[in-house]
């Protein structure tokens, strides 16, 4: 008897060619919403090559993509994925997305200050990679606590305590994780239309009502100077109103690190004391500038959060945030084995302290990660003892090493060098404004 292989099943006949789309953008030609929404999904079922998406991304790049374009690109990886849906709650949403930097911590106390007067803050986050340190991984040297949720505990949580971090599931905007992978390998990272549908296709499938944006500028974030943040936040808060998301954004400074610490167990440390009333002002300003924003978003910009840091109700939501996830909001967090000082030089004015070092310095200590399954160490870090303006003396503190491996000290220190300049006693250092400008919907 003899054997025949299975017909092969018909092949999909493909509306567009990837080379065609390719050349339209090799050529400055805008490509149409039909063109846009083939390519991303047929790069997610593997109708479109890697080494085709690739040149794509390279075009966008170097040629740009105008709002329509990055509008229907961020619908197209939308569209790939699931969307949640918050209308069943009682309460309006707002979530906030930082750009990230060195020391920022703020979505710890933010999250639960937000939350004290009414409004939910569905805020799922990610782990540092790099200089730039990571929510869960700060959260997760509270013992006990968990960043995997089900939908269900995600929403019942949301609904009762009002305030939510945790690790965003692999459902939405699942062309997102694929585009980035590549644009990783491709040198295309740097495209503002990429950045842009990014982050926001995954913060609008998320579903939320109001979104507030910290795009970081300087030394220790992504964005380098003012001119190209200014570009990234007015293109993501375009973005978010077409999508019907109340969205503004504002341009932060990241040249020097935020508050006295970069590291997991440490920022969580200096958070708790924000929330307890205390805490370095730059922070607290930072937290409530965006508090401020976020609830006015929500329709609430009749209350000061400043009072709920005072009075004790943000603190009391951050212990029901913690404890709903499996954490003990009253146990001792991680403290590193080992220390080091780095001390002043000379007496007079720290009149710099450069962000990108410092981030560097944690991370070679343990507290972040160069690829993603690296682990990390809870309570390795910085630990500042002063910032710029500060008057100090030769032979004091300027920081302290933390980590449980003393090895890693040497190449830490390296990271250090020329990350700071003491001026004669007198000098003034540059200190610009924490909040540089604020960007939202045109008319």
């Amino acid at each position: 008897m003899s054997r025949h292989a299975a017909p092969a099943p018909p092949r999909r006949e493909e509306p567009f060619d990837a080379v065609d789309v390719i050349r339209a953008k090799r050529d400055r030609q805008e490509l149409s919403d039909e063109q846009i929404d083939w390519v991303v999904d047929a790069y997610t079922r593997d109708a479109v090559a890697d080494e085709q998406m690739s040149a794509l991304l390279m075009a966008i790049l170097l040629n740009g993509m105008n709002r329509r374009e990055i509008s229907r690109w961020t619908t197209a990886m939308i569209s790939s994925g699931e969307r949640l849906d918050f209308s069943r709650l009682s309460r309006p949403t707002a979530d906030k997305h930082s750009t990230g930097g060195v020391g920022d911590k703020i979505t710890l106390p933010l999250a639960p200050l937000v939350a004290a007067h009414g409004v939910a803050v569905p805020q799922l986050s990610g782990r540092g990679l790099g200089h730039t340190g990571g929510t869960l991984d700060k959260l997760e040297s509270i013992p006990g606590w968990r960043a995997n949720l089900s939908n269900d505990e995600f929403f019942a949580q949301l609904e009762d305590v009002g305030a939510v971090i945790c690790a965003a599931g692999t459902g939405l905007a699942p062309a997102d994780k694929r585009l980035y992978a590549l644009r990783d390998v491709t040198g295309t990272v740097e495209a503002i239309p990429l950045i842009a549908s990014s982050i926001m296709s995954k913060k609008i499938a998320e579903g939320t009502g109001a979104l507030v944006l910290d795009v970081k500028v300087g030394t220790g974030a992504f964005m380098k100077d003012i001119d190209s943040a200014g570009e990234l936040a007015r293109t993501m808060v375009d973005l978010g109103t077409d999508a019907g998301v109340t969205t503004v954004a504002l341009l932060t400074d990241m040249s020097t690190p935020l508050g006295l610490t970069a590291g997991n167990a440490l920022e969580v440390r200096e958070s708790v004391e924000v929330l307890d009333g205390g805490g370095p002002p730059d922070v607290v300003e930072l937290t409530l500038a965006l508090a401020r924003e976020m609830l006015a978003a929500a329709g609430k910009d009749d209350v000061d959060p400043a009072d709920a840091l005072k009075d004790g109700r943000a603190m009391d939501v951050w212990r029901r945030m913690i404890s709903a996830q499996g954490g003990d909001p009253d146990a001792d967090l991680p403290v590193a084995k080992q220390t080091h000082q780095v001390l002043a030089p000379a007496g007079g004015v720290l009149t710099r302290l450069d962000a990108l070092s410092v981030g560097m310095a944690a991370w070679r200590l343990g507290a972040g990660r160069a690829r993603k399954e690296d682990p990390v160490q809870a309570g390795a870090g910085v630990q500042m003892h002063v910032k710029p303006g500060a008057l100090v003396r030769a032979g004091e503190p300027l920081m302290t090493l933390h980590t449980d491996t003393p090895e890693r000290f040497e190449r830490a220190l390296a990271s250090l060098e020329g990350a700071f300049d003491i001026a004669p006693e007198g000098a003034r250092p540059d200190i610009g404004p924490l909040v540089i400008d604020r960007i939202a919907a045109q008319p």
